[in-house]
């Protein structure tokens, strides 16, 4: 079992993976918010040590604008339409249509992802989740946000420092070594509770591409993220991280490793992990985060972690939104 400085001791990832039938690989049960997951590792007294976090007291919001992404990487989302309107001369309101939730920055919800072999996260029924219903919704988030310590893995930085910057063009796989090395290199201990951010550069590079180059990474469905792994989630889980986010599009790299463990697993997501992340582990996934200022600053200072909260729309059942992060050093 891996100890737990506040709460209930919870099962390593090799125990979880012993769990009998549909239960194998999963934290289903384990939680006392069920529809929380992860971030139930964040106790009161975990917000309260983040506080020696903020030294400087400069902020940092992590979100991109709704339309940043116009086009982005996504086949069915595009930028919503603003519209301001008037009812009188002294009356200014707005709206937005085709307003994808998952558009730019974003938090993946419990119900963005079923598994396709045991279904959704605590074995919610399928026909639950729909608009309206509350469960696994990211109004558990919203109502009760996710606050406490950040870390930000430089691994863009670290790449570039050892004269191998990350290809992003191809869509480079990153694994579990290159992130655990990067970690050593910013002499920086994950905890308990921590939102683990792994800055990749690929946002920044994206978003500077001319949109007919846009559309052609688009095309070729490459981009870079974390390689799938069960290595990587056995990391994730034991290292009890809250959240895990990234400055990409997918969190994973796009395509799915020929070699991924979860191809047959996770055949309707190519063998992609989000599905053990989400709906098994109940692991929020944080996607397209605005992490640049905020690496450039902790590369300036030699100081890696900060204040992080995270409060998603108030939407009953919303399967993701954006993430509203914000970040004090």
């Amino acid at each position: 079992m891996t100890d737990m400085s506040e709460g209930p001791a919870y099962p390593s990832y090799a125990e979880l993976l012993e769990r009998a039938g549909e239960l194998a690989g999963t934290s289903w049960g384990l939680f006392p918010q069920p529809g929380r997951g992860t971030p139930s590792f964040i106790g009161p007294d975990t917000v309260l040590r983040a506080r020696d976090s903020i030294r400087t007291g400069t902020v940092f919001g992590l979100d991109y604008p709704a339309d940043a992404f116009d086009p982005g990487m996504s086949l069915k989302r595009g930028a919503p339409r603003h519209t301001i309107y008037s009812s009188h001369p002294a009356h200014r309101d707005d709206y937005l249509d085709r307003y994808y939730l998952q558009g730019s920055s974003q938090i993946d919800g419990l119900r963005h992802r079923r598994a396709d072999d045991v279904g959704f996260y605590n074995g919610t029924p399928d026909h639950v989740i729909t608009e309206g219903s509350p469960e696994l919704g990211v109004q558990e988030w919203a109502e009760h946000p996710i606050a406490g310590r950040g870390i930000l893995v430089d691994l863009a930085g670290y790449r570039e420092s050892v004269g191998e910057p990350i290809n992003h063009a191809n869509g480079e796989p990153l694994g579990l070594e290159l992130i655990q090395e990067a970690l050593a290199a910013q002499s920086l201990t994950p905890g308990p509770g921590d939102i683990l951010m792994l800055h990749t550069g690929w946002c920044e590079w994206f978003l500077d591409l001319a949109p007919g180059e846009k559309l052609r990474i688009r095309d070729s469905r490459k981009a870079t993220g974390v390689a799938q792994s069960r290595e990587f989630l056995a990391w994730a889980w034991n290292s009890r991280f809250a959240v895990v986010a990234a400055d990409n599009f997918a969190f994973e790299c796009l395509p799915a490793l020929a070699r991924s463990p979860f191809r047959n697993t996770a055949p309707n997501d190519h063998g992609m992990m989000h599905q053990d992340l989400l709906a098994k582990l109940g692991m929020p996934l944080g996607e397209l985060w605005k992490l640049g200022p905020l690496a450039r600053h902790m590369r300036s200072s030699g100081i890696w972690d900060a204040f992080i909260s995270i409060k998603p729309l108030n939407i009953t059942g919303g399967t993701g939104s954006p993430a509203n992060a914000t970040a004090v050093t």
